[in-house]
């Protein structure tokens, strides 16, 4: 595994639940974009030619919540950048920036990833 991202690709991020207390969760049940926000860089795992039930079981072992989904695609229509930055205990972790050189992602980027964010596991 390197650097290199099919915009086809997914990328997987866990967040509270909605019945979690905090901002995560609109009223409606959309996700917020406060959701995408990460000033240490927004951790997801990336999917890398693996099942989605398997990703999502592997990080239910880990995580409580929910998990959603997003295109690598999805973060480069806003010019976000998907960087591998596997840890000691996982060689999958990767991490969503606003661009090369900053971050947090911009108010713009996190609305557009709540929108286009899609459930793959929610926690009851």
């Amino acid at each position: 595994m390197d650097n290199t991202f099919e915009d086809a690709e997914r990328v997987y991020r866990a967040v509270y639940p909605p019945s979690h207390p905090g901002m995560f969760w609109k009223k409606n049940g959309k996700i917020s974009p406060a959701a995408f926000a990460d000033p240490k860089g927004l951790s997801v795992e990336r999917g890398f030619y693996r099942k989605p039930d398997e990703i999502v079981e592997k990080m239910k072992k880990v995580f409580s919540g929910c998990i959603v989904s997003l295109s690598v695609g999805d973060c480069r229509n806003v010019d976000a950048v998907v960087k591998y930055l596997p840890t000691k205990g996982n060689k999958y972790h990767s991490e969503i920036h606003s661009s090369d050189t900053v971050i947090l992602l911009n108010k713009s980027q996190r609305l557009h990833l709540a929108e286009v964010a899609n459930k793959e596991y929610m926690e009851k």
